[in-house]
C-alpha cells in the first residue's frame, strides 16, 4: 500500500476553539491517516470577511493511503461532524467552528471545480504559511 504526505491546514472561530481543533485532529488521524506532525497553534484576524471572532489555525501533516478526493470527502465530514453546516461559496466567508483545507499532497496538482491543489490561495494567508513553513522546517 502506498502513502501520501498530505498538508491539511485547520482553523475555527467560533466556540471552543482549541478543543475543536483537537478534536478534528483526533478524527483526521482515525479517518484520514496518521498526524505524523503539527505546527503550533496561531491566532490570527479574519480573512476574507469581518467579525469579532479571531482565528485559532494550525497546520497539521498526514500519511494518508487515501486519495485526494477521499481526503476531501472525509475532511468535509469531520467538518459537519463538529459543527460545520456550511461551506464558504463564491469567497463569502462566515465565522465557522472548523474548517479544514487540504494545502499539499505529495507534490501533485489537482484542478476540479471542487478541489484544487495546491489550495490555490494558501500563499496569499500568513496564517496558512507560518505554520506549513514551520512543519515543512523552512
Amino acid at each position: 500500500m502506498a502513502f501520501h504526505d498530505v498538508y491539511l491546514g485547520l482553523g475555527a472561530n467560533i466556540g471552543d476553539r482549541a478543543k475543536t481543533l483537537a478534536a478534528a485532529t483526533d478524527r483526521i488521524g482515525e479517518l484520514v491517516g496518521e498526524v505524523v506532525g503539527r505546527s503550533a497553534l496561531y491566532e490570527t484576524e479574519p480573512w476574507g470577511f469581518e467579525s469579532d471572532h479571531m482565528f485559532v489555525n494550525y497546520v497539521v501533516h498526514c500519511r494518508t493511503a487515501l486519495s485526494p478526493r477521499q481526503v476531501l470527502e472525509q475532511t468535509q465530514l469531520i467538518e459537519r461532524e463538529l459543527g460545520r453546516r456550511r461551506k464558504s461559496v463564491g469567497g463569502c466567508y462566515a465565522d465557522r467552528p472548523i474548517d479544514i483545507d487540504i494545502l499539499l499532497y505529495d507534490d501533485i496538482t489537482v484542478d476540479e471545480p471542487d478541489l484544487k491543489i495546491p489550495h490555490p490561495l494558501m500563499h496569499e494567508r500568513d496564517f496558512v504559511m507560518m505554520p506549513l513553513n514551520e512543519i515543512l522546517g523552512r
